[in-house]
């Protein structure tokens, strides 16, 4: 099996797009954690990382200071960025082939949207609960999450025992709509809390730490593990689902597993870093252009992509107006419609010719 794994990515070319994949994460991992207000030279950079990561000999060179602006304030940040770009692109590869929709997304369904209400009223309400204390936003924002997916699929059934596509669509459609009304009410009544509740909406991975990226990590591992486990079987969906069912496919079974596991993955990086749009819609198309609509390599080169995306992102939104931060969501957004644009008339125009 796993030579054939390895003479399909050589048909394919496939090497070459994980390997490139691969070189553009790490650069854009490495020069994120270079650049800011204090320039880190790359090998200090290396050093710095393996003695934190891998206990190697401590280089007397290496200067203190710069060990805590990489170990305290740049890594666990670029970590962040790089583990939500991959959640995000991760997840909207895996709704668009479930739901055969390339308009499809992690917002698709809802569960954005009810994330960012809980964390909406924790911040209107100032909640902090005792026993999760600085935790309480992002746990909260999971488990509504959570709760929205759940009721999205509930009414789905309610609608259409079979749970179509287009009734999932049409579901989470509805429920977005009513809680982004929900969120629009207590911003329209909110005061001091008001910049706030704007900031997080707008999306940041700014001042998180590596309590956020240890918060993230197990979530992220999860879902995309589950994702993993179901490329075949989105291959097979994407042909719909009467060609699933007679590939041997459990259908309904397949889809609850993949629901679940893209919105693990979407409802934990809008927890730890606010709604940030347009990754996990034009990433997948463009990871389709580079390697095809195969599931087995879309997404975890989809995961790659994303990632290094949303670093390079974030590394623009610090730094182009330095000391002023602008939010990542503006930017991913400034970036995306464009380019997801361009993308849609040059499938249009394939399509006609």
């Amino acid at each position: 099996m796993r030579n054939s794994f390895i003479q399909t990515c050589l048909r394919n070319n496939l090497l070459f797009v994980y390997g490139a994949s691969a070189i553009f994460l790490f650069v854009a991992i490495i020069i994120s954690i270079g650049k800011g207000s204090v320039e880190l030279p790359f090998f200090t950079i290396l050093a710095i990382i393996g003695q934190y990561v891998f206990h190697l000999p401590v280089d007397s060179g290496v200067d203190q200071t710069m060990v805590s602006i990489v170990v305290d304030i740049r890594l666990p940040r670029v970590l962040l960025a790089a583990f939500v770009g991959a959640s995000l692109a991760l997840a909207g590869a895996a709704f668009q082939g479930l739901l055969k929709n390339p308009l499809a997304d992690p917002y698709t369904l809802g569960v954005s949207s009810g994330s960012a209400l809980g964390a909406v009223f924790v911040l209107f309400f100032a909640v902090q609960l005792p026993i999760l204390g600085f935790f309480t936003l992002p746990v909260v924002a999971i488990v509504t999450g959570f709760s929205t997916l759940f009721l999205v699929i509930m009414f789905a059934r309610l609608v259409q025992r079979s749970m179509s596509a287009e009734t999932i669509i049409l579901a989470g459609i509805i429920f977005s709509s009513f809680l982004g009304a929900l969120i629009s009410l207590m911003i329209a009544l909110t005061g001091e809390e008001l910049r706030q509740i704007i900031g997080w909406l707008l999306g940041s991975v700014s001042m998180r730490g590596w309590d956020y990226v240890k918060l993230l990590v197990p979530c992220f591992c999860f879902g995309a593990l589950l994702l993993m486990v179901n490329r075949k079987e989105l291959n097979a969906l994407a042909f719909g689902e009467e060609t699933a069912k007679h590939l041997g496919v459990n259908v309904k079974r397949r889809k609850y597993m993949i629901l679940i596991s893209a919105s693990i993955l979407t409802g934990s990086a809008v927890a730890v870093s606010g709604t940030i749009g347009f990754v996990g819609l034009v990433i997948p198309h463009i990871t389709r252009l580079v390697a095809g609509p195969d599931h087995r390599h879309l997404l975890p080169l989809s995961m790659m992509i994303g990632a290094g995306f949303l670093t390079l992102t974030d590394l623009f939104a610090r730094t182009v107006i330095a000391p002023t931060e602008l939010p990542i969501g503006v930017i991913t957004a400034i970036v995306g419609a464009p380019v997801f644009g361009l993308l849609l008339i040059r499938q249009r125009k394939k399509l006609l010719s």
